[in-house]
């Protein structure tokens, strides 16, 4: 018999890495935006995200969605701790995506909507780091319900993990600059990657014994017998990936280094999930005590999987019909 509560928790967990690394890299352009000197690099870099970046968020309100719809006892108590740092965060999507049009429309005050777009990508990458970080420290709950405070969520280690976002970001950003664009931005592009990947892995390291020391349990996922036989190659596969990222940035301007920062995202949300599982609020409640009942995990499953395939099928479709290179003056807008 299939385990719905646990191929939903796999869904809504699998919707949530690709919003982080689809709308990461046009986050991580914003959070570049400043290091970008010229009007024509800013333009090229903004066009590279131009036909794609709006349909990335479908991914973010999915995995909401499916959160609320699927696990209300955890969007219940979830939502109540992470209050200020989600609505921060939505409110910088909102101003990003307002700068990133309004900057194309009003050419007089390019230079505000310029900033603008800047700031609007820092305080969303700032703030998801930080839900992350108050997410995987732990959430008070008493009786099936949040019983923590109103700043419970504003930590050291929390803005430890805001400020690892907006780095790893920034890391995503620069390679798919890489990957997109050639000449002088390409170069710089590879500069920025090269600074952004020591600071991602040593973030991602940092964060790591952080958060073993958190709770003896997270410990135990990872050191306990048998599962440390699956759980070590994780670290190892990290270390050969950065390598890898390195070394490709010293070569031709291609998908390689693109590809290996998302192979790095990737492993660390394995990671997360190692430590994690099986509860999706940390320590307090598991995957199976917090979902619906399989009656509505099923209904929603059929229009999940029909919808799911368009999703992917049209996202698929951007990326390739805008595949290659972006040369100046060439774009969507």
């Amino acid at each position: 018999m299939i385990d719905l509560p646990l191929l939903w928790a796999l869904l809504i967990a699998t919707a949530i890495l690709i919003y982080v690394i689809l709308d990461g890299f046009d986050l991580g352009i914003g959070i570049l935006f400043p290091f970008l000197e010229t009007d024509e690099d800013r333009d090229t870099a903004m066009n590279s995200v131009a036909p794609v970046w709006d349909g990335n968020e479908t991914w973010l309100v999915l995995g909401g969605g499916g959160l609320f719809a699927t696990f209300p006892l955890a969007y219940a108590v979830l939502m109540p701790a992470l209050y200020v740092p989600v609505i921060l965060m939505l409110l910088g999507l909102i101003f990003r995506g307002v700068a990133f049009e309004f900057r194309w429309k009003s050419r007089g005050h390019r230079k505000a909507w310029d900033h603008s777009f800047t700031i609007g990508s820092m305080v969303a990458s700032f703030c998801q780091g930080i839900a992350l970080g108050a997410f995987v420290q732990g959430i008070a709950v008493e009786g099936r319900a949040y019983a923590g405070g109103w700043w419970d969520w504003l930590t050291p280690f929390s803005l430890l993990t805001g400020l690892a976002l907006v780095i790893g970001y920034a890391l995503l950003g620069a390679t798919w600059l890489v990957m997109k664009t050639e000449g002088r931005l390409g170069l710089k592009a590879v500069r920025y990657a090269r600074v952004t990947m020591i600071g991602t892995v040593m973030f991602i390291a940092l964060i790591s014994l952080a958060t073993l020391s958190l709770d003896p349990r997270f410990m135990a996922a990872w050191t306990a017998w048998p599962a440390i036989l699956y759980v070590a190659p994780v670290p190892f596969a990290v270390a050969l990936l950065a390598f890898y990222l390195w070394r490709s940035l010293g070569r031709a301007m291609d998908h390689r280094p693109f590809l290996a920062t998302i192979g790095l995202f990737v492993l660390s949300f394995v990671g997360l999930g190692i430590s994690l599982f099986p509860y999706i609020v940390p320590m307090e409640i598991t995957i199976w005590e917090a979902a619906a009942p399989d009656k509505s995990l099923s209904f929603l499953m059929v229009g999940t999987a029909f919808l799911l395939p368009l999703i992917l099928g049209y996202t698929g479709y951007a990326y390739w019909v805008f595949r290659g290179k972006m040369k100046p003056g060439e774009g969507y807008h």
